[in-house]
């Protein structure tokens, strides 16, 4: 059973910084492209940070330069590592892998950044 499990939200000041974790069971998580999305109130989901199973990585222009996705395949976990906060970034984040054309999410975890 594919599950996804993120955490490390929370509620952060402007310019701050978070570093999200999303642990992965269930699959063969080395051999996937790894993916952060969010969603804030009333928007889409949006694509944030994707990592290649090579490490390769790309970002959307409003978090280029202020975040870094990683990922640890011994430990299955994916991150995403936030600086320079802002409250535009106030969102609910997840955590995707697509298997087998399927897309599988976690439960999200809440970012909140305001003063």
């Amino acid at each position: 059973q594919v599950q996804l499990v993120e955490s490390g939200g929370g509620l952060v000041q402007p310019g701050g910084s978070l570093r999200l974790s999303c642990a992965a069971s269930g699959f063969a998580f080395s051999i996937y492209p790894m993916s952060w999305y969010r969603q804030a109130p009333g928007k889409e989901r949006e694509l944030v940070a994707a990592v290649t199973i090579l490490g390769n990585t790309n970002y959307a222009d409003s978090v280029k330069g202020r975040s870094t996705i990683s990922r640890d395949n011994a430990k299955k976990t994916l991150y995403l590592e936030m600086n320079s906060l802002k409250p535009e970034d106030t969102a609910v984040y997840y955590c995707n892998a697509v298997l087998n054309s399927i897309d599988y999410w976690g439960q999200g975890t809440q970012v909140t950044v305001s003063s």
